[in-house]
């Protein structure tokens, strides 16, 4: 799972404030909030494909 080594407080750290640095604190909540947004649909379309369900498909029209 770790391919450098395990990641301490240290590096997360270094990690947090390097992302802070290239995107500012103004636009970390947009970020986060597009990210989860993505994450949720992309779960959302991961399970209408396991139930075997597409966006995709016409709806039926019931025949007269």
């Amino acid at each position: 799972m770790f391919f450098l080594g395990p990641v301490g407080p240290t590096e997360l750290l270094l990690i947090v404030l390097i992302i802070v640095i290239i995107f500012g604190a103004r636009r970390l909540p947009e970020l986060g909030k597009s990210l989860g947004e993505g994450i949720k649909n992309f779960k959302k379309s991961i399970g209408r494909e396991n139930k075997g369900e597409s966006e995709e498909k016409p709806p039926t029209k019931p025949k007269d």
